[in-house]
């Protein structure tokens, strides 16, 4: 993901035998929080690192896309998760209140916080019946939803996110998140917890709606996706469960890291 001065870019394809680039964001671009996306000089470094790559790793099409216009040795792999470490929540557990939750760093808790009217309307909707977990290193309160505050550890993690029911990924329609990768939904899916999302990105490929998922961008979306979930357990089972076979098929470590290995030894495209 670096972007290296041009100084030091030079001797390095150089000397370097192979340089595989990876990206997982939309480095070319400044983030959500940014007044303007736009920077020359960032896409300047962006241009000359590809350009100067025997191969590009891509997260998703929208990275493809902006890569392709300086280097056409392309490969698109998704964002990956063993599949092994995670395993599915126990359904059979009854629970009196419903746990929307949300997992990621400080870097991406401005997302969450935008939805902030969406919690209070549900937590006034389904009074006593619903609670939302951050699992993060920072947090913010709510006045008619209980919020859970869950400093994240590695170690934690999976059991953290087996305690969820409703899965909740905001993002802006910016170019930043159009870069983003979905590993937070993908996690989610990973114990067969439906996922409710703004479709951009690569949200759009992995979120299919009525099936493992919803997408929202309104306000009205948001309370209307969420509150069909609470309300109805089995349809979270359903979609949660669908949610673990999409991730089996094209998002999984175990089917990916061959793709990875042939990028880098350059057998493959």
């Amino acid at each position: 993901r670096k972007r290296f001065h041009f100084p030091f870019l030079k001797p390095l394809r150089q000397r370097a035998r192979r340089i595989v680039y990876d990206l997982d964001d939309a480095v070319m671009y400044k983030n959500s929080l940014a007044g303007r996306p736009y920077l020359r000089t960032r896409r300047a470094r962006f241009e000359a690192m590809v350009a100067a790559s025997d191969c590009v790793v891509a997260g998703n099409s929208f990275l493809r896309d902006q890569t392709l216009l300086y280097n056409d040795r392309v490969t698109v792999i998704p964002t990956s998760i063993p599949a092994d470490r995670y395993s599915l929540k126990d359904y059979a557990r009854t629970k009196e209140v419903v746990t929307i939750g949300w997992i990621s760093d400080h870097g991406s808790i401005h997302y969450l916080q935008a939805l902030q009217p969406v919690f209070e309307e549900i937590g006034r909707l389904f009074p006593g019946r619903v609670e939302l977990k951050i699992i993060c290193d920072v947090f913010f309160d709510c006045e008619y939803i209980p919020v859970r505050k869950v400093m994240w550890s590695e170690h934690s993690e999976v059991e953290e996110l087996k305690g969820i029911d409703i899965g909740v990924m905001p993002l802006k329609d910016d170019p930043w998140s159009w870069g983003k990768c979905g590993l937070k939904i993908l996690q989610y899916f990973g114990v067969g917890v439906p996922a409710v999302c703004t479709p951009v990105g690569v949200n759009r490929d992995v979120v299919t709606p009525g099936r493992n998922g919803a997408w929202a961008k309104s306000h009205e979306e948001w309370v209307s996706a969420l509150a069909r979930f609470i309300a109805d357990g089995e349809l979270r089972k359903r979609a949660g469960l669908a949610g673990r076979e999409t991730l089996e098929r094209g998002y999984t470590l175990e089917v990916n890291a061959p793709r990875l290995v042939s990028a880098i030894t350059g057998t493959g495209r």
